[in-house]
């Protein structure tokens, strides 16, 4: 019988609408639960996320019978309507348009895992906008700055 043995990770970072501050502490917890279960529903796995008040990383186990943009849009207008509901505050919530998503080895796991854990730590001396330059000159990949922060 013939098989198909599949292993794709992906590290996908997004921010919030003109990076406002609308993670609060006390639905972060919550917030990345209810992605986790977004996530399930692809019949993948977040294996970590975590971020700062204006943006999120995921670290996720991709199935191979969907496509990441089909994904991660499901993640961003699920999440959104779900944190508009948890305060008037929050009525004006929105994701940023695009994001990124990063390949991520078998080994690279645990290495990403820790600095998804480190990002408010991380995000006392570095803005979002560098990090993003950071991983686009990793990565080897061309944006531009016109669109990319949308």
């Amino acid at each position: 019988m013939a098989q198909t043995l599949y292993s794709s990770y992906m590290h996908i970072v997004f921010s919030t609408k003109n990076r406002f501050n609308f993670i609060l502490p006390e639905i972060e917890d919550e917030l990345y639960a209810y992605i986790g279960g977004i996530v399930r529903n692809y019949k993948s796995v977040l294996l970590k996320a975590g971020g700062t008040p204006n943006h999120g990383h995921l670290l996720m186990s991709l199935n191979k019978n969907y496509l990441v943009p089909d994904l991660i849009g499901d993640v961003k207008r699920e999440s959104s309507s779900w944190i508009k509901t948890k305060s008037p505050m929050l009525s004006k919530f929105g994701w940023q348009d695009g994001y990124s998503a990063f390949s991520v080895g078998y080994t690279q796991i645990p290495a990403v895992k820790r600095y998804i854990a480190n990002q408010k730590e991380h995000h006392k001396q570095k803005l979002f906008e560098d990090e993003m330059r950071t991983f686009y000159k990793k990565y080897g990949m061309e944006f531009d700055e016109r669109y990319v922060w949308d």
